[in-house]
């Protein structure tokens, strides 16, 4: 299922769609198999503590959350094969293409919109 994931403070789109991956096996698929990801696209892991980058074939940027989907940590330009550590607190994680979270900074507040 596809949403819109806005900003709270602008109300501005910040991902016109975001595929939410809430059951244990959509989590751990998550975007293998995939060799890209569209441009303002993501995929929202929830819930998830913690990402790592075995076996994908591209870079992502990660955005660790916490309940209230305030942005804890950004990792930008996570490649295969790394990890992403999550910060103490980190209940869901959004993933989308490198660069793509280019203007979000912890503290940010994000929202899922139909």
């Amino acid at each position: 299922m596809s949403r819109i994931l806005i900003n709270d403070g602008s109300k501005r789109p910040l991902l016109g769609a975001v595929v939410l991956a809430e059951s244990t096996r959509a989590r751990m698929k998550g975007l293998l198999g995939r060799s890209s990801l569209p441009a303002g696209t993501g995929m929202l892991l929830r819930p998830c503590g913690s990402i790592h980058m075995w076996f994908m074939r591209f870079p992502i940027d990660a955005a660790f959350l916490d309940r209230d989907m305030r942005v804890l940590k950004v990792a930008r330009h996570l490649k295969p094969w790394q990890l992403g550590f999550a910060p103490r607190g980190t209940a869901c994680v959004l993933e989308t293409a490198a660069g793509e979270l280019a203007a979000v900074e912890p503290g940010t507040e994000l929202a899922i919109a139909d």
